[in-house]
């Protein structure tokens, strides 16, 4: 073992203590095992396994929150308001490829045996500083491979998310994952159809929250056939540009390496700006995103490009009136995709382009012009004060007014703009004469 595992903090050794006092045996397990063996930062979760059932778990703590008692899982709140999950021991009874049906079991080792991968099938002790490893999986970490606890096709075949979440594991890590295993995942990624889209939706996050590159499982995902089954117009995008030198896959996954991990919503804005936007709408709701982020991650994907810093005032109120409150991740895309070119020795603004726009984007907000219909000084009832009937064409008449403020906001007075109406709306009238003529058995057909 390369690193030696911490010492638990001090509520979590409370816990084990105070389980165990009571009869109870009582590890720490999971990512908490996993990355303090791999060296990382101590997490912030540790999750603690014990022989107790809920109920015993319930009563032997004063605050306690039932997350998932059915399941056999009681949050416990420590003294200083931090909650840790204590959950009983359990085994696999019975699978189906989505989720599984446990009940409690007698031992930790039993425990351990349920689980996807070595390395998330180890144990910590916290009050004897003792590591239970009874799959290998800590020369699992050193020799930087991932494999499944016991025959990969059975287990992965246990819960079909365990495709995804190997290559999530591999990605984030830098394992290599075991041949056997690689075969088994492979095999199986057409029955990615069967997960909820949820459960596909949030490895997805994950992946794109890590801390190290994204890349690295994404890549995985095409290697793998998971991208084609999960994400079939990625995959076509991914095909229609093999020719391209760079193609857009290597160009994405730079730009999605280079956004902060603080930033998933960017960073699947960069991988679904590989599709068409329309694509990109149909992808988010059927991963059943919420309306909100349908809307916003929707919209930066067809966002328009920030302008030149050299560009007059009225480009960047234009490109502010488009992109609204999004103008912060549309212009951190901008400055990943100058990385990028940067990178590659592509042609386009460098990365001191985009700091300038941006300067420029900011100098242009301070001065608070109108960039929305609603900021305009004439509104939909000052139309009808002036005598025009309520329709469709007053979307179209504010729309013009807009566009002539963006260019000039000395325009937006009531006066200008209640002249400007006034001659437009007369113009739409003119046309719509004219679209009527021209019509089939209109009043000047040769027949009239």
């Amino acid at each position: 073992m390369t690193h030696p595992l911490p010492v638990a903090p001090s509520a979590v050794r409370w816990i084990a203590r105070t389980l165990e006092e009571a009869g109870y045996e009582t590890w720490v397990v999971g990512g908490a095992v996993r990355d303090a063996l791999l060296g990382l930062p101590s997490p912030e979760e540790w999750d603690l396994t014990t022989r107790a059932t809920p109920q015993q778990v319930r009563r032997l703590f004063r605050r306690t929150v039932p997350i998932g008692v059915e399941h056999g899982t009681v949050g416990v709140i420590a003294r200083d308001g931090t909650m840790y999950e204590v959950t009983t021991f359990r085994k696999d009874v019975e699978t189906d490829g989505r989720r599984a049906k446990v009940a409690f079991a007698s031992s930790v080792e039993d425990d351990l045996a349920r689980r996807d991968f070595t390395v998330n099938a180890m144990a910590w002790h916290p009050l004897r500083e003792e590591l239970l490893d009874p799959f290998g999986g800590a020369a699992d970490l050193e020799a930087g491979l991932l494999r499944t606890v016991g025959e990969p096709g059975e287990r992965i075949a246990e819960d079909f998310l365990r495709i995804l979440r190997a290559l999530r594991f591999a990605g984030r890590f830098g394992l290599a994952v075991e041949e056997e295993t690689w075969r088994a995942l492979c095999d199986a990624t057409p029955r990615l159809r069967s997960l909820s889209a949820e459960r596909v939706r949030e490895e997805l996050m994950k992946v794109l929250a890590a801390d190290v590159r994204p890349s690295r499982a994404l890549g995985l995902y095409v290697a793998s056939g998971a991208l084609r089954v999960s994400y079939p117009e990625i995959q076509e995008a991914v095909e229609r540009g093999l020719d391209d030198n760079p193609d857009p896959w290597t160009r994405t996954m730079l730009a999605i390496d280079w956004l902060p991990p603080g930033r998933p919503l960017l960073r699947l804005t960069a991988l679904l700006r590989m599709v068409r936007p329309a694509e990109a709408v149909a992808i988010l709701m059927r991963l059943r995103f919420s309306n909100a982020r349908v809307g916003f991650v929707g919209a930066l994907v067809a966002d328009p490009p920030l302008p030149r810093s050299d560009a007059g005032a009225a480009a960047f109120r234009r490109w502010l009136s488009a992109v609204g409150e999004r103008w912060v991740a549309a212009v951190r895309l901008e400055m990943a995709d100058a990385r990028v070119r940067i990178a590659l020795g592509l042609a386009g603004p460098a990365p001191r382009d985009v700091v300038a726009a941006w300067r420029r984007v900011r100098g242009v907000r301070a001065e608070t012009p109108p960039l929305r219909v609603r900021d305009l000084a004439l509104g939909g009832r000052d139309l009808i004060r002036l005598g025009l009937r309520p329709g469709p064409s007053f979307r179209t008449i504010l729309a013009h007014l807009l566009e002539l403020v963006l260019e000039d906001p000395a325009l937006n007075r009531r006066e200008i703009l209640e002249r400007e109406a006034m001659a437009f709306a007369t113009s739409l009238d003119e046309l719509d004469e004219v679209d009527e003529m021209n019509a089939p058995g209109g009043k000047d057909t040769a027949d009239g």
